[in-house]
């Protein structure tokens, strides 16, 4: 009997037990959060700000002539008519672009402008021992100055005003976030030229004229760079370039009518650029999924 009791017992209590447990909610199913990684993304418009330094160099000649005549005039030995000086000064401006990428490979356009504080100077000078009519240097001269030699000196000042590129660009990217590239295209920009002429009239008094003239020239550029992405819209640059905007013409300078002298200047002018930027590219970013 006392067997009979206990088994009933047992089994009362399994069925209960499962009874319960039937009647529990099942555990809710929590899905896995996904995991997302950012895709670094170069294509899209851009826009930003840039500074640093530039080395200039101006190859400048000086030819003298007669403007009564328009006939040249051949400077004698010891005169100064060619010389190259340096046009060094700050740079900062701006650019924009666009940028479209293909795998590892990035090309694009960009153009910019530039303030420039680049600027130099050189002396040059028509000199001879004067003779009773003053020489070529110095012709109607009727009074020597003192110590017998006379001439003319011109006083070149040269300055970069400022400057433009429109490149194309190509490059690579070392990873996701790192772009070398090369570049190049078309160069422009304006350079005055401020010439200061001195010498004597015809009685020997010194005498002096300043003039200036500004051309703007076309010309190419070429160079290399370094990006690096800090966001997604964020990026900062490093970038050298060569610019060379050929050679052009400045006067003439004179000192023309109480001496009839004057002079025409050719110059060709080329620059090492080193300039810090950041860009700030419009597209959004794009996330991959997993």
């Amino acid at each position: 009997m006392k067997r009979i009791v206990i088994g009933m017992a047992a089994a009362l209590s399994l069925f209960t037990t499962g009874a319960l447990a039937a009647d529990m909610a099942p555990r809710p199913y929590v899905k896995a959060p996904v995991m997302v990684d950012p895709v670094w993304s170069w294509t899209g418009f851009y826009v930003g700000g840039n500074g640093g330094y530039s080395w200039g160099r101006s190859r400048t000649d000086v030819s003298y002539f007669n403007p009564v005549t328009g006939l040249g005039i051949a400077p004698p030995a010891g005169s100064i008519t060619n010389a190259a000086f340096d046009m060094n000064g700050g740079i900062a401006g701006g650019q924009a672009g666009y940028n479209w990428q293909s795998a590892n490979w990035v090309y694009g356009i960009e153009g910019d402008l530039q303030w420039s504080g680049e600027k130099g100077s050189a002396v040059y000078n028509c000199v001879g021992t004067a003779v009773p009519a003053g020489g070529v240097c110095l012709p109607g001269l009727t009074f020597l100055p003192a110590g017998g030699l006379a001439g003319t000196t011109l006083t070149i000042d040269q300055s970069l005003q400022w400057f433009g590129t429109v490149r194309g660009r190509i490059g690579i990217l070392a990873t996701p976030k790192v772009l070398f590239y090369g570049t190049g295209g078309l160069a422009f920009g304006e350079i005055k030229t401020t010439g200061r002429m001195t010498g004597f009239d015809g009685f020997g008094a010194p005498i002096a004229s300043i003039g200036s003239t500004s051309t703007t020239r076309a010309g190419w550029t070429v160079g290399v760079g370094v990006e690096g992405k800090i966001t997604q819209n964020w990026s900062a640059k490093l970038e050298y370039l060569y610019m060379d905007l050929g050679r052009f013409s400045s006067g003439p300078f004179t000192l023309s009518p109480a001496l009839p002298i004057s002079a025409n200047v050719s110059s060709h002018f080329t620059d090492h650029i080193l300039r810090a930027g950041i860009n700030y590219q419009f597209s959004g970013p794009v996330i991959a999924k997993y």
